[in-house]
């Protein structure tokens, strides 16, 4: 029997912008003169976003939209607790995956840094432009 995907688009823009340690202030700020932190948070709580700012929060967030409209937690927990827990034949089960999880992950810590640092130097420069 196929489990009917069930996707929270708002939620997942959520959980990538805490994975990056980013405010709703912050993404309200690269959102544009329009968005507050209340309207993000609004945002987080819709399960369907319309596509054209899905697109734009997705490059804020320098992640593909695709990433946003198709992440499943539930899935990925029993991914991750299926491959990595399977000792049944005495050995941990690796399926054949085309990438290297630990290089993903470091990839997306170092995106994650960038970005941090991106954002740091944005605040720094409307500091100083305020001073």
């Amino acid at each position: 029997m196929e489990r009917k995907q069930h996707i929270h688009e708002g939620r997942n823009i959520k959980r990538f912008r805490e994975m990056l340690g980013m405010k709703q202030e912050a993404l309200a700020l690269e959102l544009g003169e329009d968005w507050t932190q209340k309207k993000v948070s609004q945002l987080e709580a819709k399960e369907k976003i319309e596509m054209d700012i899905l697109e734009q929060v997705a490059k804020i967030l320098k992640v593909p939209a695709e990433a946003i409209q198709n992440f499943d937690a539930d899935q990925a927990v029993n991914i991750i607790s299926n491959t990595f827990n399977d000792q049944s034949n005495g050995y941990n089960y690796y399926p054949n995956f085309h990438f290297n999880p630990v290089d993903k992950m470091i990839e997306l810590y170092e995106r994650m840094l960038q970005q941090q640092k991106e954002m740091i130097d944005k605040l720094e420069k409307l500091l100083n432009s305020k001073n």
